[in-house]
């Protein structure tokens, strides 16, 4: 790709760790006249996680702008947000994530992402993701924590072309995906994957690695955003991952959005179009963003207990046992989409049980076991697997902090971990071993979360909760009033 090679890291590298850079305002505005910026794109993200933007002219871009935020938003045209009556907001921006982007080369373009706030001095908007995930780090420490540490695994698939037709609902509806790496591709030329057999394939059959390099250099050299892997997932036709490295709550939420963002418009100067859509392919494996997260106090690792056979403190056993005891609520919000459901099924090394284990990755929670000893103790991590692309990062790791929090306080114990195929068990023995299962659909999450939200209030208010339910719900009203193509094969004739 054609980049300019004159943007400087917002990192660097101390001891063999990278440390973060932050900037001051005055620092932005003199990378802004250093960098020659022409144009800034300020960046927030409504309720249901997507991306947003409007781009102001940098010559007109002032301190007091930067100090007290811009006029810029009608909060009624964004999800979720604010009502036609109320509705003016304000946009500040976040000096720390000033980045240049570097697709943008005819007229040099650096990001902000914002905070929303009301207009007229009344603070901050309650539905502003980013505010959450702000409320969630204060509230952390109110618990005794210092800090935590978020890592998300966020998948993706990148296809060739992708159409479908839903504007004559009443004459039918359909979807056509286009693949080189497919095995319903028919020009001859590649080496097609079988479905769930994409995983760590050898180029030439893995046919996406320059994209997935020209997205590292990307993250890495213009938005600070560390990634030591990249590979091929499990399924065919493009499914791809990222490994970022991992930073504190909002941090790694502006980071997770700031991916899908990038991955994107990377996607689009390939010609081609990426998805975080969960599970578009019938049949095969879907998309998760696999969440870390561990708690810090006085720079140690809560986590970590060395004297413990699975190396497990106290503490990460009741905040296993909070993620457990809510799980069927918080799948509202990590898995928000009624998508997220056909992913959420046995036999597609998605989580569908409630249970714990070090390494079974049929359990809904996995304590990874790659090492062992107290060098190792910094990595000790509770790994959630429900959450999906789809779902809003700020939103998530606010209520997995929540419900994590509250199985502390509360010492709810997880039980004792399950090392055994789930998959294959019977309903029989799950029973016998308290495994319950998550929501089978959208429709059923909800009403978890109607019933189990308080332990979301210290962070949530119950308004924004009410909101998210009401626009999940409209998307599984959408759904439920459709007929699917599949079932014209199944009813027709009966």
């Amino acid at each position: 790709m054609c980049y300019d090679q004159g943007a400087k890291l917002p990192y660097k590298v101390i001891g063999g760790e990278p440390v973060t850079i932050s900037y001051s305002a005055d620092e932005v505005f003199a990378k802004i006249k250093h960098d020659q910026i022409k144009f800034i794109d300020l960046q927030f993200s409504g309720l249901r996680g997507r991306f947003h933007h409007t781009t102001i002219s940098a010559n007109l871009f002032t301190p007091q702008q930067m100090q007290d935020g811009l006029p810029k938003l009608d909060g009624s045209s964004i999800t979720g947000f604010a009502s036609i009556e109320d509705s003016d907001m304000i946009l500040k921006p976040d000096p720390n994530t000033y980045a240049i982007i570097p697709w943008m080369e005819k007229a040099k373009t650096a990001r902000l992402i914002c905070d929303v706030y009301w207009g007229g001095d009344r603070g901050r908007l309650d539905s502003d993701p980013r505010g959450i995930a702000q409320k969630a780090e204060k509230y952390l420490k109110t618990q005794g924590f210092d800090y935590s540490y978020w890592g998300p695994e966020v998948e993706f698939f990148v296809f060739d072309k992708i159409t479908w037709d839903v504007l004559t609902p009443y004459k039918g509806q359909s979807y056509s995906i286009e693949s080189k790496e497919a095995p319903w591709n028919e020009d001859g030329k590649g080496y097609p994957m079988p479905l769930k057999k994409g995983y760590y394939p050898s180029t030439p059959a893995d046919t996406l690695t320059e994209f997935r390099n020209d997205c590292v250099e990307c993250l890495n050299e213009y938005f600070g955003i560390l990634c030591d892997n990249h590979h091929h997932e499990v399924a065919t036709a493009g499914q791809c991952e990222i490994d970022i490295r991992y930073d504190t709550l909002t941090n790694s939420a502006d980071g997770a959005q700031t991916y899908k963002y990038v991955v994107r418009n990377i996607a689009k100067m390939h010609d081609k179009v990426a998805t975080m859509m969960p599970k578009p392919i019938s049949m095969d494996a879907g998309s998760g963003m696999h969440t870390n997260v561990s708690l810090w106090k006085d720079d140690k690792n809560v986590f970590f207990d060395k004297d413990d056979k699975l190396e497990m403190s106290q503490t990460m056993r009741y905040y296993c046992g909070g993620i457990m005891n809510h799980a069927k609520a918080l799948s509202a919000i990590v898995a928000p989409t009624t998508n997220s459901y056909h992913r959420l099924v046995p036999g597609y090394e998605a989580p569908v049980y409630i249970a714990w284990s070090a390494s079974n990755r049929s359990a809904i929670i996995r304590i990874p076991s790659h090492f062992k000893g107290e060098r190792y103790s910094k990595i000790k991590r509770v790994e959630f697997r429900a959450p999906d692309p789809s779902s809003n990062p700020y939103l998530v790791f606010a209520a997995v902090l929540a419900a994590g929090l509250d199985g502390i306080k509360k010492k709810m114990d997880p039980g004792e971990p399950v090392q055994e195929d789930i998959y294959k068990m019977s309903k029989v023995q799950r029973d016998a071993k308290g495994i319950k299962d998550l929501p089978a659909t959208l429709g059923e999450a909800l009403d978890e979360l109607e019933s189990d939200r308080k332990f979301l209030n210290p962070i949530f208010t119950n308004e924004t909760i009410d909101k998210l339910i009401e626009v999940e719900r409209s998307d599984d009203h959408e759904i439920s009033i459709r007929p699917h193509p599949h079932e014209f094969y199944l009813y027709f004739d009966i």
